[in-house]
């Protein structure tokens, strides 16, 4: 029996003879070994050298390796601090990048609202100018069915004159529907002073005239409707001239008023001779705007004429004030002489006051002791006063 590692085998066991067997291998090898171990010491110096030569290499190559070592460690960490500013850097960016598009998203988003609000404001503004649009068509309409009327026109036409006039004269200075002597009425009367007097504006309308020369397409039509607007015309022109010039009572002249600067450039334009004829008999065709030029004219003549008649009693005015200012000029003179006087007596004043302080002040100067007596002053009684 065998004892090893603590345990008990037999010397037939199969690990006992297999550990006889590995050992007596063991035995003739190194046998073996210490036999040629001298025939291969002068083989072994070439090995030994190429063992020693890659020893050192084996060492440059660990040194190498120490070195990339060392190397990969200095570039992973700078690679590492890279990434880590590379990082920071893009985050820093994605932040700006994400704040740049929030603030646009929030500026576009605000001009969005802003510009649906003006869209908004812009449809209310349409829905309402298509609202007023649909009133003055309505208003249009109404109108074209009033002037569609000769009636109707003529008093259109009278309700702008007076519109005019009221906004260019005082009150006192026309009269709307003035009767004349001869029994005709016109449409207005300008109080002017003489000359040249009172001139009456009558508002005609040849709307029909117009609308026929508007409205022909051919030249015969156009022929037609220019001869029909020279008939009315003329037809206005002769009407004014016969019932609102009356001598000595109206100025020598007359307005004739229209409504419509359409029909008033359509006149001077191709029918001058129309303008010539009523300068001819002293009817002067105006339309709303040379109208008011003619009656602000009128105003400043009005004005003027005024101020001459008064110019009387502002030279009357004129006398009592002169006489006033020279009653003023007396009292002043009176109340000059009172002050001088007052002054006089001032001053003769302040001179006897300087006299009588220089009296007080030799009075004060006198030495009374040295005149006052050693005894005292008998008293002399009644008796003896007596």
């Amino acid at each position: 029996m065998i004892t090893l590692f603590g345990q008990t085998f037999q010397w037939n066991d199969p690990e006992v003879l297999l550990l006889g067997g590995i050992a007596l291998v063991l035995l003739v090898f190194l046998i073996l070994i210490l036999r040629s171990a001298g025939r291969s010491a002068t083989m072994a110096e070439p090995l030994m050298r190429e063992v020693s030569w890659l020893s050192s290499r084996l060492q440059q190559l660990g040194d190498g390796q120490e070195r990339l070592a060392g190397g990969l460690h200095h570039v992973s960490e700078t690679q590492a601090v890279s990434q880590t500013a590379m990082l920071q850097v893009m985050e820093q960016r994605l932040a700006e990048v994400q704040r740049q598009m929030t603030e646009a998203l929030h500026g576009t988003s605000t001009r969005t609202a802003r510009s649906l609000g003006e869209l908004q404001t812009r449809l209310e503004t349409i829905d309402k100018a298509q609202a007023n649009i649909e009133k003055l068509s309505g208003n249009v309409l109404s109108l074209q069915d009033i002037l569609s009327n000769k009636q109707t026109r003529g008093a259109f036409g009278e309700i702008q004159l007076h519109d005019i006039v009221q906004k260019a004269l005082p009150k006192d200075a026309y009269t709307m529907q003035a009767t004349l002597s001869n029994g005709k009425r016109a449409d207005c009367l300008i109080h002017l002073p003489n000359p040249p007097g009172p001139i009456v504006i009558d508002a005609k309308f040849p709307l029909e005239a117009y609308e026929a020369i508007r409205r022909a397409d051919t030249p015969r039509g156009v022929t037609e409707a220019a001869q029909a607007m020279r008939t009315a015309v003329r037809a206005h022109i002769r009407a004014i001239a016969e019932k609102y010039i009356v001598e000595g009572e109206t100025a020598d002249g007359a307005l004739m008023f229209l409504p419509s600067e359409a029909v008033y450039a359509e006149l001077h334009a191709n029918f001058p001779e129309l303008v010539r004829e009523g300068f001819a008999v002293k009817v002067w065709i105006v339309s709303p705007t040379t109208c008011m030029a003619t009656l602000n004219t009128m105003r400043a003549v009005l004005k003027d004429a005024r101020m001459r008649e008064q110019a009387g009693a502002i030279r009357k005015e004129l006398a009592l004030l002169y006489a006033d200012v020279e009653r003023l000029g007396v009292r002043v003179e009176s109340l000059d002489r009172h002050f001088g006087q007052a002054a006089k007596d001032i001053e003769d004043i302040k001179v006897s006051s300087e006299k009588a302080g220089k009296r007080a002040r030799r009075l004060d100067n006198f030495d009374f002791e040295e005149l006052a007596p050693d005894t005292p002053a008998k008293v002399i009684g009644p008796q003896a006063a007596e």
